[in-house]
């Protein structure tokens, strides 16, 4: 900052500034600049307040001077400016004797006010830029000392968008004005803004003192304020919400996508897998090896290695799920506890082989360009791209699990087996195979939201613990084997989690969410979508 005020751009923006700027009454003397050669807070406070008020030529040299540290002052009180070529009067710009002259330091506060008064001058620039930067600065850190010149920017700004935001500007540095009727007027411009940064200068108007009285004597004025203040809770209340349910769909599809393989898996086999989650954590590895993979053959295509890493992901879980279906999971069909243990054991060796083969720390997936930031929907409210593209994924990956399931052969026959076994053994189906294919693809789509969980957080061994529990929960609450009851179930869970949350905190959302859960169970065994049809196990 100092090194810019100190550039010829600058001295000629001052100058061009003081060209245009109305003369004071009364011409800048030494008693005036004698305050900053001192230690009094408030004094030196008070004569930055003259020079910014003055805003002639050599308050202007003198602002300049405190900002680059060329400011000095002697022994006797004398204020002097630091040259290559010597001490100078900043009054009458002519040399000076002043060897005794020490450098005249400044608190934060005052560099800051110094600071922002040079940036104020910027209001006259003729570039249409710079002045919109010199309001954007002021606007972030409004000072009453700047009036003067907003004022005068005020008076001479021809584009109507930055005489907007000048009032609005001007609005925050007369709140304080003895005249009441400013105050009024800053105080509606200011409550107009609808700005939730300017929450902090309005409440204080309304605010009482020690001794029972308001701060802003007037009740017009605190009436414009506390308008302001309704109308700036509503958006915040808006807000608050909105981001509520962003949270709530963006875990919900998180929630789905680990879900939806086993409410297949779950739904057909009847078997408990608590090796589930270590689908999302292969999946999520897949993505980790596909990203390195591109970065390094390809690093021009790294911005689309996603679009290789999804099939990569669905391919690699879908792998492991077969292999585990075909050796281990059909000699212990119709056994749920020696399948529920042996599914937990399996699930520890593919943790520890995953931290044997890529470390037992965590690994990062980097976002592509497309999918880092977010949209300012509001606000105080973003939504990043990252959780928006994962909704998007998470609702394409039910449409295709539903297409496959509602228009192949093999959804036929995965719907056939998983109503009645024994009868679409009887007609020639398959089931062996059938339980093969479809263990296959709900471990696929685990997979798929392994994928999608890389690019919201850090890929390790333990990722898929923290999913197994909440996807049996959405499976169990939409229906064994429904996919509907798996999508609302999905997302019911994170609405209802995400709303919680602030009243009661992540551990105890938990605890109330099971509770709910064991609840419905208990009025509605068979979840919110029963299976249609005649089950001969029944």
């Amino acid at each position: 900052m100092t090194g810019s005020l100190a550039s010829p751009f600058v001295r000629a923006l001052l100058v061009l500034f003081i060209a245009i700027a109305p003369f004071s009454a009364h011409a800048l003397t030494s008693d005036d600049l004698a305050p900053l050669a001192g230690d009094d807070f408030e004094a030196k406070s008070a004569a930055i307040d003259k020079l910014i008020a003055q805003a002639d030529a050599p308050s202007v040299a003198v602002l300049t001077a405190l900002a680059d540290g060329s400011a000095a002052a002697t022994d006797s009180g004398r204020v002097v400016i630091q040259t290559d070529a010597g001490n100078k009067d900043p009054l009458t710009g002519k040399p000076i004797e002043a060897p005794d002259a020490q450098t005249i330091t400044l608190s934060n506060t005052l560099r800051t006010k110094v600071a922002g008064a040079l940036s104020g001058l910027q209001l006259a620039s003729p570039d249409i830029a710079k002045r919109r930067e010199a309001i954007g600065a002021l606007l972030k850190n409004p000072d009453a000392s700047m009036k003067p010149m907003i004022d005068r920017a005020r008076a001479i700004e021809k584009d109507a968008d930055l005489k907007k935001r000048l009032d609005t500007l001007w609005a925050m540095t007369a709140l304080h004005d003895p005249d009441v009727s400013r105050r009024l007027e800053a105080a509606q411009l200011v409550a107009a803004r609808h700005d939730l940064d300017m929450y902090e200068l309005l409440r204080p108007i309304v605010a009482k003192k020690s001794d029972g009285t308001f701060n802003e004597p007037d009740e017009r004025v605190r009436n414009a304020a506390q308008e302001g203040l309704y109308a700036l809770d509503s958006i915040q209340r808006r807000s608050e919400i909105l981001g509520t349910l962003f949270a709530g769909l963006s875990l919900g599809s998180v929630l789905l996508l680990a879900a939806l393989g086993l409410a297949i898996t779950y739904g057909l086999i009847g078997v408990i897998n608590m090796a589930h989650g270590e689908f999302l954590m292969i999946g999520a590895y897949a993505t980790y090896v596909v990203q390195n993979l591109v970065q390094h053959y390809a690093p021009a295509a790294f911005n689309w290695y996603p679009l290789f890493a999804v099939p990569a992901s669905f391919a690699a879980a879908a792998l492991v799920g077969i292999v585990l279906e075909r050796l281990v999971l059909k000699h212990l069909y119709g056994r749920p506890l020696e399948t529920l243990l042996t599914t937990f054991g399996i699930s520890l060796i593919l943790i520890q082989a995953t931290r044997t083969l890529f470390g037992a720390q965590n690994v990062q997936v980097t976002n592509p360009s497309w999918m880092s930031g977010g949209v300012a929907v509001m606000q105080n409210l973003i939504l990043p791209y990252n959780r928006l593209t994962i909704l998007a994924f998470s609702l394409a990956v039910v449409l295709i699990a539903w297409a496959v399931l509602t228009r192949t052969r093999l959804g036929l026959f995965v719907r056939a087996v998983t109503q009645n076994r024994r009868m679409a053994a009887c007609v020639g189906v398959k089931t062996a195979r059938v339980d093969s294919y479809a263990f296959a693809f709900g471990a696929g789509i685990a997979g798929l939201g392994g994928c999608a969980l890389s690019q919201i957080g850090n890929v390790g061994p333990d990722l898929g613990q923290s999913y197994i529990i909440d996807s049996f929960m959405a499976v169990v609450l939409g229906g064994v084997g429904q996919l509907a009851g798996t999508v609302i179930g999905g997302f019911g869970l994170g609405l209802v989690s995400k709303a919680v949350e602030p009243f009661w905190g992540a551990v105890l959302a938990k605890i109330a969410v099971l509770v709910l859960i064991v609840l419905f169970i208990q009025k509605r065994p068979q979840g919110m979508f029963a299976l249609k049809g005649r089950s001969a196990e029944a």
